[in-house]
């Protein structure tokens, strides 16, 4: 039917969508943040339990592997009994980790709270990309979802301007400075808890609900549904799609801060110009995708001309160079992910939504 609607499409979105939009958007920023803040005190935790880069390393990877078991626990739950329990337990869960993680006297502690804080995590997205997607229109969830996974790059931002204008106050004493900049998203944390138990739930879920119920009937496991014949293709190839995806994000994200530091280069006005890239990048491709070649045709421009542009980021010879470098890869490569939540959602139907998107996506990680 053709959309007779000229309103500007923000607009079109009542208060309570935004509310619940801006809420989920906000706490998927702080859970990166908690996540990246990590990466700028890597070399402080090196020397305050006497490790090498290898281990240092594996701080981000086992949160990356733990997620997927929050994913696919937060998932389930989310469709079974609705989405909003998983992401207030998920939300409480990783500020409680990030708390702890700070708290750590080894190194083999904080290995351990640093994969507990991956359960969280997971489990937000898990069940917050479903909550914020299903309260938008249909003919919105592009831009939606292109703004929303844009928080990762804004959790991104906030760490480096919290990096850069906290730690110096407090770099004379590291052992302590890095715990510092690991609790600095606790209050935060705390606040979004509490703004999310007045979100609505999902009315999507809730009509589906109403409807099972209507006919009798009580909601399975989502997660068994998964490997039936019907959806077990979907399963896997999005599996390797968001291998791809995370990979690459990674990749070239990880250690960044680490290189610009040994490239003598102040990391902040490059990780701003890379996550405000990132951000930009992912709302316009989200967009894109209703337009022009769908959620494929957007991410394909997005990572081709990303791959393009490796060489100025990696191997520039000049400053100018490498900021250049950094909005290329966050506009294009990390821009490419807009495109995530709406596809995965859309590759799924509402009764697996959850699981489907979660197990997906983490198992990718």
């Amino acid at each position: 039917m053709h959309d007779t609607d000229t309103r500007p499409w923000y607009r079109q979105v009542s208060p309570q969508q935004w509310k619940t939009f801006l809420t989920t958007f906000t706490a998927w920023t702080l859970d990166s943040f908690d996540f990246t803040i990590l990466t700028f005190v890597l070399i402080d935790i090196q020397q305050s339990f006497s490790v090498n880069r290898a281990l240092a390393g594996l701080l981000g990877t086992v949160t990356l592997l733990f997620r997927v078991v929050g994913g696919i626990g937060a998932g389930t739950l989310a469709d079974r009994f609705g989405r909003k329990g998983p992401i207030l337990f998920s939300i409480a869960w990783y500020t409680v980790f990030a708390l702890l993680s700070g708290m750590s006297t080894s190194y083999v502690m904080l290995f351990a709270f640093r994969g507990l804080f991956g359960i969280g995590m997971g489990g937000m997205w898990a069940a917050g990309m479903p909550l914020a997607l299903e309260h938008w229109p249909d003919k919105l969830r592009g831009i939606a979802s292109g703004i929303l996974q844009g928080g990762y790059s804004a959790g991104f931002l906030l760490s480096s301007l919290v990096y850069q204008l906290g730690y110096p106050l407090i770099s004379d004493r590291p052992e302590w400075a890095w715990r510092l900049m690991l609790w600095s998203g606790v209050i935060p944390g705390t606040m979004i808890f509490f703004l999310m138990r007045r979100v609505p739930e999902s009315p999507v879920w809730l009509a589906r609900k109403a409807a099972i119920e209507a006919r009798g009937e009580t909601m399975g496991v989502s997660l068994t549904r998964l490997f039936r014949p019907d959806l077990l293709w979907v399963t896997v190839h999005t599996s390797l799609l968001m291998g791809g995806f995370v990979s690459m994000y990674q990749s070239t994200t990880f250690w960044y801060p680490t290189l610009l530091t040994q490239l003598q280069q102040k990391p902040l006005a490059f990780l701003l110009l890379l996550n405000a890239g990132g951000l930009i990048g992912s709302a316009v491709l989200g967009a894109l995708s209703e337009h022009w070649g769908g959620r494929r045709g957007a991410a394909t421009l997005g990572v081709v001309l990303g791959l393009a542009a490796c060489p100025v980021y990696l191997f520039a010879s000049t400053t100018w160079g490498l900021l250049l470098g950094a909005w290329l890869i966050g506009f294009l490569a990390s821009g490419a992910w807009g495109i995530v939540p709406g596809y995965l959602s859309a590759r799924s139907p509402t009764e697996v939504r959850g699981v489907d998107t979660a197990l997906a996506y983490h198992l990718g990680v």
